[in-house]
């Protein structure tokens, strides 16, 4: 059994992780950490910082900035959550990769093998819903998708 792990940075994704570790102990299953990172949210954080401290001169200093630091934060929770796999004897590998969410997790979704996909019940915004992702990967990926609440 193979399981995609998606992490967005929020405590729902983590929660999703503990789920995901828990399933892949129970079903000896194998686990693929997945993050996009979505270059429209370091655009609309330099907008907002230009904006708010008068400095849109500097947007695309702030943009590189802002896309460095979201990698690194991406990377340091990947590293985390990978270790604690680790250490219970789950094999798991890690992937970041760019571009809008939902297209690249479907993407992955459908041309990787998984058996069970497993998502935070809300993203990084809790007050927008729900988490958004969920439909579209209900409606096209061939697999189940885990929602953890």
């Amino acid at each position: 059994m193979k399981i995609l792990v998606l992490l967005d940075g929020s405590m729902w994704s983590h929660k999703g992780a503990l789920y995901a570790l828990r399933i892949a102990k129970e079903k000896n299953a194998e686990a693929v950490l997945c993050s996009v990172m979505d270059e429209r949210d370091s655009k609309t954080m330099a907008f907002n910082y230009c904006t708010q401290l008068n400095m849109c001169s500097r947007i695309e200093t702030l943009e590189a900035q802002i896309w460095r630091d979201l990698r690194k934060s991406i990377s340091d929770e990947m590293t985390q959550v990978l270790l604690f796999f680790n250490r219970e004897g789950i094999p798991t590998e890690t992937k970041i990769v760019e571009g809008t969410a939902s297209d690249e997790i479907v993407k992955e979704a459908k041309t990787h093998g998984y058996d069970l996909i497993v998502m935070g019940g809300y993203g990084r915004n809790p007050k927008s819903g729900g988490n958004r992702l969920f439909p579209k990967l209900v409606e096209e990926v061939p697999v189940p998708v885990f929602l953890a609440r």
